[in-house]
C-alpha cells in the first residue's frame, strides 16, 4: 500500500492539474499557496488556497480553499483539506473556509473535522447587477451558479 505525501506545488503546476482533471471549474487566477499530494511519485491531487472570494470577509484573518482537485485517488481530498488547515494555522490565520456544490456530499470535509456553516444562494447573474461589475464590466459566467455549501475550520482564536 502506497503512502500519500503532501508536497508544495507551484501555481502553474496546480492550474495545469486543474485544467486536466476538474469537473466544473477552470484554473485559478492567483493564490496564497498551493499544495499537492503525491502517491508513488505521481501527483494525484492539488489544492489552491487564497484570499476569500467574498469581499466582506477579512482576508488578513481568513483563507479560502478556492480549488481542490484530484484524479480520484482515495483519501486525497481529506488529506488536502487537513494539510491546508495545518498550513493556514501555522501562518497565523484564524479560519479557513471553502464552498462546495449543493450536489456534493462534503464527506472529505467532515472527515477532516471541518464544520458545515450554511448555504449560500446561487442562480445570480452578477453582470445584470449594478455595482458588481469589475474590470471590463463583466464577471465570469462559466462557473456553476447553483447554491453552495460553506464549510469552515477555526484555526486560531
Amino acid at each position: 500500500m502506497s503512502k500519500l505525501k503532501i508536497v508544495p506545488v507551484e501555481l502553474k503546476e496546480a492550474n495545469q492539474f486543474i485544467a486536466e482533471h476538474h469537473r466544473h471549474h477552470k484554473p485559478v487566477q492567483g493564490h496564497r499557496f498551493s499544495i499537492g499530494v503525491i502517491k508513488e511519485d505521481q501527483l494525484v491531487g492539488v489544492a489552491c488556497i487564497g484570499r476569500p472570494v467574498a469581499r466582506a470577509v477579512n482576508a488578513k484573518e481568513v483563507l479560502e480553499v478556492t480549488r481542490l482537485c484530484t484524479d480520484g485517488t482515495k483519501n486525497v481530498c481529506s488529506c488536502l483539506y487537513s494539510a491546508a488547515a495545518r498550513v493556514g494555522k501555522e501562518l497565523g490565520y484564524k479560519k479557513i473556509q471553502t464552498y462546495i456544490l449543493d450536489s456534493e456530499y462534503g464527506s472529505s470535509l467532515l472527515a477532516s473535522n471541518w464544520s458545515f456553516d450554511g448555504v449560500t444562494k446561487g442562480n445570480r447573474n452578477w453582470n445584470d447587477r449594478e455595482g458588481y461589475k469589475t474590470g471590463n464590466g463583466k464577471r465570469r459566467t462559466d462557473q456553476p451558479t447553483c447554491n453552495k455549501h460553506r464549510y469552515i475550520k477555526i484555526l486560531n482564536n
